[in-house]
């Protein structure tokens, strides 16, 4: 029994890692290095936003969001919601 659990756990980890990489390839140069720092701090990418304005990266951490716009710009205490 513990041997499926554990198979589970991988091949959910595969499929979570292949959305992270579709998310990082979507994001612009300035957000990638905006991005990579912030995972030093415990961040993960969750999402990426498009409008009118450009694309909004969204990370979390620990129940705390940050957003990156296209130009790079952290904000570590956006005003915005994320549903469950």
């Amino acid at each position: 029994m513990q041997a499926l659990s554990d198979r589970e756990l991988l091949l959910e980890r595969r499929q979570y890692t292949h959305e992270q990489a579709t998310l990082w390839d979507k994001l612009s140069l300035a957000q990638k290095f905006a991005a990579s720092s912030m995972t030093q701090f415990g961040y993960d990418l969750s999402f990426i936003r498009n409008s009118n304005n450009g694309s909004l990266a969204i990370l979390q951490c620990n129940g705390k969001a940050a957003t990156i716009n296209s130009e790079g710009d952290v904000n570590t205490m956006p005003n915005i919601i994320i549903r469950p």
